[in-house]
């Protein structure tokens, strides 16, 4: 018998990307064994996708894989980024408007590459809200004021003037540049200081000649 401490047990070796790996699961079959068969990026980089075939039955499918991303929310509870979130979030503002499917996903990509850009592991539910909205507005201003009335806890009525204000504020064009008139130029005399020539002596002629008599 044996009283010393257990020796450790062996760590096994992590298999390379082009062999076994042992954390996603056949969707056809569930077994754990798949082998990536090939690898391409996806979302402008943001993301891989990957093609892989099942050790078990021989099915292939396909995984997207992108760096872990946390919202930490207001109460201070965190969950994994997810794009479909956003989408919903973003179509249900948009519901009634004429805005298609492609958009509403063009702009969930656009807001996952804007957060994921910034290189943290985790981000406040504001910076996301914050990261919708500006796509949001050149999308759709309704929708756009129907999300910031949520997102910015709209109360009272002045608070839905106010940023109406702003969004009517944004419209007006300013002046054309032909209908931009020159300052008018007023004869105001000699600068300071400057010297006043004497007038014409009284009776004197305009040519110079003697005065009249």
């Amino acid at each position: 018998m044996h009283d010393g401490p257990a020796p450790p047990a062996r760590a096994r070796p992590v298999p390379r990307d082009e062999e076994v790996t042992r954390v996603v699961r056949c969707p056809f079959c569930r077994a754990a064994d798949s082998r990536v068969v090939d690898s391409r990026e996806a979302d402008e980089g943001s993301a891989i996708r990957r093609r892989r075939a099942c050790q078990a039955c021989g099915q292939r499918f396909t995984t997207v894989e992108a760096p872990s991303l946390l919202v930490i929310k207001r109460s201070g509870v965190t969950e994994p980024f997810r794009r479909d979130k956003v989408l919903a979030g973003v179509r249900k503002a948009c519901q009634g408007r004429p805005v298609t499917e492609d958009a509403l996903a063009a702009l969930a990509q656009r807001v996952e590459q804007d957060v994921r850009a910034r290189g943290v592991a985790g981000i406040a539910s504001d910076d996301v809200g914050r990261a919708i909205l500006t796509p949001l507005h050149d999308l759709d201003e309704v929708a756009y004021l129907r999300f910031a009335s949520v997102y910015r806890a709209f109360e009272f009525l002045a608070d839905f003037e106010a940023e109406i204000a702003l969004l009517r504020l944004e419209r007006e064009p300013g002046p054309p540049a032909d209908d931009r008139h020159e300052p008018e130029v007023h004869d105001l005399g000699p600068p300071a200081g400057a010297a006043v020539p004497a007038p014409p002596p009284t009776g004197a002629r305009a040519s110079g000649g003697a005065p009249a008599p």
